[in-house]
């Protein structure tokens, strides 16, 4: 019984990133913050808030998938996060909407 114990647990071991890849990640995320202060400084005209909002889901899925170690969850669990970004995403696209709907 023991040897069976035994046996199901390693099979039921996770594999996790390594610190080389934690390294890794952070390297981008910090060159993602740099880029973004850089592009503060550029007039790129109404696309400023679109390029902010890109570079911060970047960085955002970055931290969910690997600091939170969703990429290594269940199925359930990637479920679950993609439905929390349908929802934000659901809720940014409807605030925008009234936004640019008013008139100055």
């Amino acid at each position: 019984m023991q040897e069976l114990t035994r046996g199901t647990m390693s099979d039921n071991s996770h594999t996790h990133p390594t610190p080389a890849l934690y390294g890794v990640i952070i390297c981008i995320l910090v060159g993602l913050t740099v880029a973004t202060w850089l592009i503060a400084f550029v007039d790129l005209g109404p696309w400023n808030p679109v390029v902010a909002l890109t570079i911060a889901v970047i960085k955002a899925v970055l931290v969910i998938l690997y600091f939170m170690h969703v990429r290594y969850s269940s199925k359930l669990t990637k479920v679950t996060v993609a439905a929390g970004f349908f929802w934000l995403a659901l809720m940014i696209t409807l605030s925008l909407s009234d936004y640019l709907s008013r008139t100055l």
